[in-house]
């Protein structure tokens, strides 16, 4: 998702909205909550509010490029034009208002940034796997000892199942 142009200017909470769905990949009850208190160093770390579950995740340099702009005051990253933090659905329909002024299709949605946010998680993941079986095969070929210097081998992802279950059915963690 590279667009020419975006409609909002950095700086704006229209693209603070699309940074936090596209690079955090939270839902959107739990990009209402983020604010200042989640903050760790160059990380978010965050619980999400459908699972539970405790997350940290890195902030990238297009995320911090927007929070950047936050008062030093503001706990919650995204407020209303009242200046009160948004409901999940409150944050639906101003989404779905801003992005119809940038002319977004109808048929988009938070969940869609959600999901590209995954898919270039998943590019990444598999690229580096992919590098490094790469490299351990031509040393394997000129016979270099430097083959236990690479990372260990990291499973791609239709691998990642089958050595789960292989995991399993073996007991192991």
């Amino acid at each position: 998702m590279k667009p020419k142009k975006l409609r909002w200017p950095s700086g704006t909470r229209q693209r603070l909205a699309l940074a936090l769905l596209l690079y955090t990949g939270q839902r959107r009850s739990d990009v209402v909550r983020t604010g200042r208190q989640h903050l760790r160093g160059e990380a978010l770390e965050v619980r999400q509010v459908k699972t539970g579950r405790r997350l940290t995740i890195p902030i990238h340099p297009a995320l911090a490029a927007e929070l950047a702009h936050m008062p030093a005051g503001q706990m919650t990253f995204l407020l209303t034009k009242y200046g009160a933090p948004f409901s999940p659905t409150g944050f639906y329909n101003a989404l779905r208002e801003w992005c119809d002024a940038a002319g977004v299709p109808r048929g988009r949605s938070p969940h869609g940034l959600r999901k590209a946010c995954g898919r270039r998680l998943a590019e990444v993941y598999t690229r580096a796997a992919e590098q490094t079986a790469l490299a351990r095969a031509g040393l394997a070929r000129i016979g270099n000892a430097a083959s236990s210097l690479l990372p260990p081998r990291l499973p791609t992802l239709a691998q990642m199942s089958k050595n789960q279950r292989y995991r399993r059915e073996r007991g192991a963690p």
